[in-house]
């Protein structure tokens, strides 16, 4: 069976429009995150991190001067050639494929208002991943990935299970999601917003904070030589079927995604595992779901690192940006720190790394969980 490497990335998010910006930032402590008073996104003032418009719009310039493209596919567009710039891959070939990993896509077009010169197909995800496709001159047709909070990660992992069948020799993992009123008004429904920046794991913690952004992960059958090898050691995709919106209480879904995930790869004690990192959406439900079912594969003493008190919590973007910044954890040797938390709110043993660390690392767990009870995880390691 052939290895999946990850030879490149890129993230665009509010801390700037490539990956190393982004890191700088969260080694700095620096989040993206502010107070808004955008009547077009909410009626009320909220916290969340978003991307600068104009700034998109001038990063996207420098690419194309067409305008038939949405904010969600300036996005994808920027980020999949961010993640090209320094490696030389055929996208017209017959072993090259793009998978796209979003829940909402270009759902600022249920607005009739936006982008009134704009196909109201182009809602449907296929049809956005074709216009990505024709653009940027893919052969193959992208491969969708739309399953809630975990559709990230389930894109690396598909990514990986093909290149190690040899269906592919190259995969471009895209996943990336925008804020509209239809997302925001959605969270705020469930009262699941934070009335601060998100506290991931803190005792006075009072919700989540949503974000924006795109993460580009390319995959392949071959190694980079530019950069330290960190190759996909395995991952698993569970579903507990517990509730349509609240997860288990007893964390079943993501254990067994987690020890399904260990079980695959070499990494076969704690010791291994360098840290891991979280979903951390700060609502008390997820968290305390997350460390139940940390606590249950006997990894309480493993160090747990959450980032969406940087980005906010991305949706689709998530397991692909966090993917991203795990691996360059590993590549550096640093632990980043889970800014927001300082006592724990869970009811279980877990220890939240607050600062950041320098530290030898040679694997790490990403996983991640969703609505309708769906979880995934996956393991990354030094070659």
């Amino acid at each position: 069976m052939k290895e999946a490497y990850l030879i490149a990335d890129n993230i665009i998010s509010s801390l700037g429009f490539n990956t190393a910006e982004n890191i700088a930032a969260i080694e700095k402590q620096n989040s993206g995150i502010l107070l808004f008073e955008k009547t077009d996104l909410s009626d009320n003032p909220f916290y969340a991190s978003i991307i600068d418009t104009e700034k998109l719009n001038c990063e996207f310039e420098k690419i194309t001067t067409r305008i038939d493209f949405t904010r969600f596919e300036k996005l994808c567009i920027l980020s999949i050639t961010g993640a090209l710039k320094n490696i030389n891959i055929d996208l017209n070939a017959d072993d090259t494929l793009l998978i796209l990993s979003t829940t909402k896509g270009n759902v600022d077009l249920l607005n009739e208002n936006c982008c009134p010169e704009i196909s109201r197909e182009r809602m449907f995800l296929w049809k956005a991943a074709k216009h990505i496709q024709d653009f940027l001159k893919f052969k193959n047709t992208p491969l969708v990935v739309s399953n809630a909070c975990i559709s990230g990660v389930v894109g690396i992992i598909t990514a990986a299970r093909l290149i190690e069948n040899g269906k592919y020799k190259n995969i471009i993992v895209c996943g990336a999601d925008i804020l509209t009123k239809f997302v925001v008004s959605g969270f705020q429904s469930f009262l699941a917003l934070s009335s601060l920046p998100c506290k991931p794991f803190d005792i006075n913690r009072s919700g989540l904070t949503l974000g924006e952004g795109s993460g580009t992960i390319i995959l392949s059958c071959e190694s980079n030589n530019n950069i330290e090898n960190i190759v996909y050691s395995g991952g698993a995709i569970t579903n507990d079927a517990n509730h349509i919106s609240g997860p288990s209480r007893t964390g079943e879904g993501l254990y067994i995604a987690i020890k399904k995930s260990i079980a695959q790869s070499k990494n076969k004690t704690n010791k291994e595992i360098g840290f891991i990192s979280v979903h951390g959406t700060a609502t008390p439900f997820n968290d305390e779901m997350e460390a139940i079912a940390i606590n249950r594969m006997h990894f309480s003493e493993i160090p747990l690192v959450g980032l969406k008190g940087y980005f906010g919590h991305t949706l689709g973007a998530a397991g692909v940006i966090e993917s991203i910044a795990a691996i360059n954890s590993i590549r550096a040797g640093k632990l980043h720190a889970t800014i927001g938390f300082e006592n724990s709110g869970v009811t279980v043993p877990v220890i939240v790394n607050s600062v950041t660390i320098e530290k030898e690392i040679s694997s790490c767990i990403k996983v991640a969980s969703g609505f309708g009870g769906c979880n995934a995880a996956a393991i990354f390691s030094k070659k």
